[in-house]
């Protein structure tokens, strides 16, 4: 029987849930060399490699899935958040802008970029940055999270206490929901 991507792709998928990132990583390997202009696979190969540590290989798999696929802005998101993370802070700033410029209604790249200029800081424009994916997203916790971190090291109290609270809202309506 011929292996296919989408049988390799699911199994992958149930290894990594149980904890077989090691197997994972092979079927997914196996899987790009079997329909190597699918972006979704070198996605998931290239997340699956960053979980695991290996940033470098997951940077090279996530600019195979952007070559392949390049107005996809979760694969740049990704890949920029890759770039900060190895400490390539000039492509991650030049991939944000260039996600930013295929669609600047993605709360995750403001937040990515939010977080980029926190790190250098750059505090006034990771609140704006922050700011915008809030306003894209008012449900988004980590770009709140963010935001909070972010007045408070500007000495923004009145902003950090309303970050707070609205953290409080959607924990609690999370909560609500679970029930």
């Amino acid at each position: 029987m011929k292996e296919n991507t989408e049988t390799l792709n699911n199994n992958a998928l149930h290894l990594i849930q149980n904890g077989n990132i090691e197997d994972a990583i092979e079927l997914l390997k196996r899987a790009v060399t079997i329909e190597p202009e699918n972006p979704t696979i070198w996605f998931n190969l290239a997340v699956t490699l960053r979980d695991d540590g290996k940033l470098e290989e997951a940077r090279n798999a996530l600019e195979t899935a952007h070559g392949i696929d390049p107005d996809n802005t979760e694969i740049i998101d990704t890949l920029a958040i890759v770039c900060m993370n190895i400490g390539d802070i000039e492509s991650a700033l030049e991939l944000c802008a260039e996600g930013l410029s295929k669609n600047e209604m993605d709360p995750h790249l403001w937040n990515t970029f939010g977080v980029l200029y926190f790190n250098g800081n750059e505090l006034d424009l990771a609140a704006e940055a922050f700011e915008h994916a809030i306003t894209l997203n008012p449900y988004y916790y980590d770009a709140l999270y963010n935001l909070r971190d972010t007045y408070e090291e500007m000495g923004n109290e009145a902003g950090m206490k309303l970050c707070i609270e609205r953290m409080k809202d959607i924990k609690q309506n999370n909560s609500k929901i679970g029930e």
